[in-house]
């Protein structure tokens, strides 16, 4: 097959979009399959990634990857978005490239970008199917984004939800991950939408095996060896629920010793000082490790005690399949996509969302029983067994040949 994928984002920025990609990649490349990924261009954040320039050009074997102009994204300096000017570019490479089926991920943002829904004109005239993927739910992102009066966030809510719906709907079928994505989208009145299994964890890479009693006395923090270590994962922005943990974890250091846990943050952000102040009246054992590079991101899980995720707004939340992988338990709201991946009082707990004293009362519940805590991660692991990037590439390859082999009957 030759498969052209329009994406939001690329490698060397890490979020979920961008690890679904390379995961995708390296599968269709090691099956000899013809790729051309078109992303945004990296090059003006060369000092927030410098090893940009890895992830552009023939990076695997039967894989390009072009990026086109872009422009900063929602003011957020280290997002990037195509700009109107890369549409022609776009169409220039896949007219070359003569693609069997397109591709689109978060293609309101592309299109947001584009001025216009990316890939459809250009597969209709080939007569070659194009798909998309729901990945973000930016409807309920603006929640956090846009302090606007309730009725004018209501008003502009509704009107991204008819314009999601006519992006979507343009396209032969919309990916989702999850139960609660497929909900959603069909009330936006995304009337393709199609659930499977798309999304998984590298099992190998991320392992228990990699927990090591010596890992922090090696990086000169000794005295974590014996603290329970809760780590946070992903971007410090409002939509990850950062507002909800501050109070969370205040309320928290009121009801146990903090000196006995460690609180590790990995990731960025431009709620990154408020954090960090925040949470350094609480305690001395605040680690605020900034942006790490994705190989560091299974030691680190690894080498933790408990994930936890106060973000309501996944799709589905690749995080916490990555801890399962590494065998740690998690604790998340229940909400969202994550209540795909998350069994309560098997691999990890929920809290009601909004519900502080729910919260605490999990937190201090894993933290005070070692034994409890060390059996879910242990089920945890167990359970993601089956959940692998090769198994969640297969699934999305089976619809692309699916919808290929419709579009060849209709032609006959």
């Amino acid at each position: 097959m030759k498969i052209a994928i329009l994406s939001s984002g690329f490698l060397p920025v890490v979020d979920g979009v961008t690890v679904a990609q390379w995961q995708r990649l390296q599968w269709l490349s090691r099956g000899g399959h013809g790729v051309l990924l078109l992303c945004p261009d990296y090059r003006s954040l060369e000092k927030i990634y410098p090893n940009w320039q890895e992830f552009t050009g023939k990076i695997l074997p039967g894989v390009k990857v072009v990026n086109l102009p872009s422009t900063s994204y929602l003011g957020i300096e280290f997002e990037r978005n195509v700009s109107s000017a890369a549409y022609a570019i776009a169409l220039q490479e896949l007219s070359a490239f003569q693609p069997d089926l397109i591709h689109v991920d978060e293609a309101e943002r592309l299109s947001n970008g584009f001025l216009r829904i990316p890939g459809v004109k250009f597969a209709a005239q080939q007569g070659i199917p194009c798909v998309s993927f729901f990945h973000t739910n930016f409807v309920e992102y603006a929640e956090d984004f846009l302090p606007l009066p309730k009725p004018l966030l209501r008003g502009l809510q509704w009107l991204l939800k008819r314009w999601f719906s006519h992006v979507y709907n343009a396209y032969s079928v919309t990916l989702v991950s999850s139960r609660d994505a497929l909900q959603k989208v069909q009330r936006m009145g995304i009337r393709n939408a199609k659930l499977g299994e798309f999304l998984g964890v590298d099992t190998a890479q991320f392992h228990p095996k990699l927990r090591s009693a010596s890992f922090f006395s090696t990086r000169s923090l000794p005295h974590l060896e014996h603290q329970v270590k809760l780590v946070f994962l992903g971007r410090l922005t409002p939509d990850k629920g950062w507002k909800f943990a501050l109070r969370a974890l205040t309320a928290l250091s009121r009801e146990i010793d903090l000196t006995q846990v460690a609180i590790l943050i990995a990731g960025d952000g431009e709620m990154q000082a408020e954090i960090a102040a925040a949470l350094g009246k609480l305690t001395p054992h605040l680690y605020m490790l900034g942006r790490i590079s994705p190989d560091q991101v299974p030691v680190l899980l690894a080498n933790c005690d408990i994930h936890i995720t106060t973000s309501e707004k996944e799709t589905r939340g690749l995080t916490i399949l990555e801890a399962f992988a590494c065998g740690i338990p998690a604790i998340a709201p229940r909400a969202g996509g994550i209540q795909d991946s998350l069994e309560d009082g098997v691999n990890g707990l929920f809290y009601e969302p909004g519900n502080i004293a729910d919260f605490v009362q999990k937190v201090r519940l894993l933290i005070e029983h070692p034994g409890q805590r060390q059996q879910m991660g242990s089920q945890a692991r167990s359970g993601i067994a089956e959940q692998t990037w090769d198994r969640a590439t297969e699934n999305l390859v089976a619809v692309w040949q699916q919808q290929i082999a419709q579009g060849k009957n209709q032609c006959m």
